[in-house]
């Protein structure tokens, strides 16, 4: 009786232990899933996020180039301008001094007629 009490014992312990183990690949099994579910869900997340960071980068760029454009644009108007009006101030002071010139030119040429007559 000793022997099977003996055997019975020694099997409820094998028992005991194989079903601790099974247990335990089975949790682990579950937590493994879990992990992979985590982690394709962080992906797709950060991958959204990257998608819309890009997006609205694009948008930032695209709208400082039109500023940017549109600055120069205005510059360039404004260039445009004090171009033209340097030109006219220019071709006002070349009449005033081709004026001068002529009337000096004008009073020289009545001395040395006087001088000549003399």
């Amino acid at each position: 009786m000793k022997k099977i009490s003996l055997m019975l014992a020694a099997a409820l312990l094998a028992m005991t232990a194989f079903s601790f183990g099974q247990d335990m690949a089975s949790d682990t099994k579950k937590a493994a899933e879990k992990t992979g579910d985590a982690t394709k869900t962080a992906a797709k997340k950060t991958g959204h996020a990257t998608k819309k960071a890009a997006e609205k980068t694009g948008e930032a760029t695209e709208t400082a180039a039109k500023d940017t454009g549109k600055a120069t644009e205005k510059a360039a108007d404004k260039t445009g301008d004090a171009t033209k009006t340097a030109a006219k101030d220019t071709g006002h002071g070349v009449k005033k001094g081709a004026k001068a010139v002529g009337h000096g030119v004008k009073k020289g040429a009545e001395k040395t007629a006087d001088e000549v007559k003399k």
